[in-house]
């Protein structure tokens, strides 16, 4: 049986591992092709594309848009919309995305004040120096203050200092989950609804948007997935045959900054047949 990661991250997101480490990561890991599919960015496309030219792997160019479904006039969350077989130099794709960067960076610079205020050692050009020109999120942030020794982990930062409703926390403006699918669409690729176990929603609630989301143009659903516990795989890939959409699969990995997950392998017993591709063709 060969085997896929349809779920990836590089540094050029939130990743650690440049594109070209994926690469030799997902070789040696036996894989026959991987996703790179970073959040709201493209930049590591090419160069993924381009380093496995010369190896036994294809790279899927991809993308993870964040965007917020209105679940009630007063309630969102934050979701994410995978887009395959994207045309990465689409101009409507790139300029949208450059926007979400410009976005993202005034976020990031209010949110570097709050905690500078509250006495940790953060400030934002220290934090673009360690990190680059990469789209900065919320793991940049965790991974600054546990190497300043500010937290004991990346996970402890995103409990105490970094989570939604803590007092240091800014929002951003997302995507609508409409505008995400249509993006993607305009770009050429499938649109499929990441990690829906993670949204923490009700079973109505799930049915109530893959019912908008469909509407919009969503073709999949990710049904097998790292942090799935239980019967999740069973559960939603029962929601996939009731709404007629493909499933996929991936890790999620981020290198160091999920240290648990491993390419290809989850947290060790994940494999995603490669038979999915036909899926997403």
């Amino acid at each position: 049986m060969q085997y896929i990661d349809l779920h990836v991250h590089s540094n050029c997101s939130d990743g650690t591992c440049t594109p070209e480490e994926l690469v030799d990561l997902a070789t040696d890991s036996r894989l026959v092709a991987f996703a790179l599919t970073d959040h709201d960015t493209v930049d590591g496309v090419e160069r993924a594309v381009a380093a496995a030219k010369d190896k036994n792997i294809q790279v899927i160019p991809s993308v993870e848009l964040s965007c917020e479904y209105r679940i009630s006039p007063e309630k969102k969350k934050e979701i994410h919309i995978l887009g395959y077989h994207i045309d990465y130099h689409q101009k409507d794709l790139l300029d949208a995305l450059k926007e979400i960067a410009q976005e993202r960076d005034n976020r990031n610079q209010k949110m570097c004040r709050n905690l500078s205020g509250a006495g940790y050692p953060i400030d934002y050009p220290s934090l673009t120096e360690r990190f680059g020109s990469t789209i900065l999120t919320r793991a940049h942030f965790a991974r600054f203050l546990l190497e300043k020794g500010a937290v004991p982990s990346i996970s402890s930062a995103f409990k105490k200092i970094l989570a939604e409703d803590g007092p240091y926390f800014v929002a951003r403006k997302y995507l609508t989950a409409k505008e995400g699918i249509e993006l993607i669409q305009k770009a050429g690729g499938v649109p499929v609804l990441a990690h829906p176990m993670l949204y923490k929603l009700s079973v109505t609630e799930l049915h109530n948007l893959l019912t908008e989301l469909k509407g919009y143009g969503l073709k999949g659903i990710e049904a097998m997935y790292s942090r799935n516990r239980g019967t999740d795989e069973a559960f939603v890939r029962k929601l996939a045959h009731d709404f007629d959409l493909i499933i996929t699969g991936g890790t999620d990995f981020h290198g160091a900054n999920k240290p648990d997950l491993e390419i290809g392998k989850g947290e060790g017993n994940l494999r995603v047949p490669v038979m999915l591709l036909e899926n997403l063709r």
